[in-house]
């Protein structure tokens, strides 16, 4: 059950449950108002957020699929580390595992520096008809809103980083056996 501001009970699909950035110019300010009111949302850990803007909705789409990527390639390029030898004659293998590894490390890096904290993090962006369809759309004047939906994310986080950080510890050890041994 979910608690609304004023004290009451809400029903999951209740508008105290979705947050929508409404597509109002009221002056000059308007896209920092927008900026604001998905901030605000966003901190606020709304289960469903409704971007109408167009601008701030693609940019923020956009962020969301760049983490997504850096997430994605720092767990397969991790794997692909890991699993080369295995797969490879010896003396092929760091060819392939040591630039996975160093890829691997370097997403995970970059994920934790520049994903990590902000708040977008939690959400992806939804397509589900679905889903959206509970939604209450109809009382946009937009007709292509951008759905984000809150997700735990910290599986996904324990994922990569592990992955990466045995990806390190490999080619740590790979790089000691070539130059030190």
């Amino acid at each position: 059950m979910i608690i609304t501001a004023g004290g009451g009970a809400a029903s999951p699909m209740s508008p105290s449950y979705c947050y929508i950035v409404h597509e109002i110019y009221n002056g000059e300010n308007a896209q920092d108002q927008f900026e604001y009111e998905l901030e605000q949302a966003l901190e606020a850990q709304y289960k469903y957020i409704v971007i109408e803007p167009t601008r701030i909705g693609d940019e923020t789409a956009r962020w969301i699929t760049v983490g997504n990527c850096l997430h994605k390639t720092a767990v397969l390029s991790g794997a692909a580390c890991l699993l080369t030898p295995l797969s490879l004659p010896v003396e092929y293998t760091r060819y392939v595992a040591l630039p996975a590894g160093a890829l691997s490390v370097a997403c995970a890096a970059l994920y934790g520096i520049s994903w990590q904290f902000d708040p977008c993090c939690k959400y992806q962006v939804e397509y589900d008809s679905q889903k959206l369809s509970r939604l209450p759309l109809h009382t946009l004047t937009s007709s292509t809103p951008v759905v984000l939906v809150r997700r735990d994310d910290i599986h996904r986080k324990r994922l990569h980083n592990t992955i990466a950080l045995a990806a390190l510890a490999y080619c740590a050890k790979k790089i000691y056996e070539l130059y030190v041994v």
